[in-house]
């Protein structure tokens, strides 16, 4: 499965963004998705999963009321939405793919990775 994360930018902070992770070639109906995000200096992180049943999400507590992760299989694409940006959100955000139903919450977890897209908050 390649991905392909998209939707990264500069914003200022309180601001929002749309994070798009798509596949080529295959369908995403079986497969669950993780989006992660690593800071400069940091290890990188889980934000949010979808298994491959959108009722099936997860999101980390500093994303929970703020980031909305979702996807449109018809489409072959999960989004994350992010809202009320704070510097500290800035990262380059991957997303991963997994076979199977169920999400995983480490990134060793996941077979399948994109190449990652900036995010910048601005204070």
């Amino acid at each position: 499965v390649q991905l392909q994360a998209s939707g990264g930018g500069l914003v200022q902070a309180g601001g929002s963004l749309r994070l798009s992770c798509a596949t080529s070639g295959r369908s995403f109906r079986n497969y669950a998705v993780g989006w992660f995000r690593q800071a400069a200096g940091n290890e990188r992180e889980l934000v949010a999963a979808i298994g491959w049943s959108d009722e099936i999400t997860y999101e980390e507590d500093f994303a929970k009321g703020r980031f909305t992760i979702s996807r449109d299989d018809a489409k072959n694409t999960v989004y994350l939405h992010m809202t009320s940006l704070k510097p500290e959100d800035t990262a380059v955000y991957y997303c991963a793919a997994r076979r199977g139903r169920w999400f995983g919450v480490n990134d060793d977890e996941y077979a399948y990775w994109g190449q990652g897209t900036q995010v910048t908050v601005s204070s």
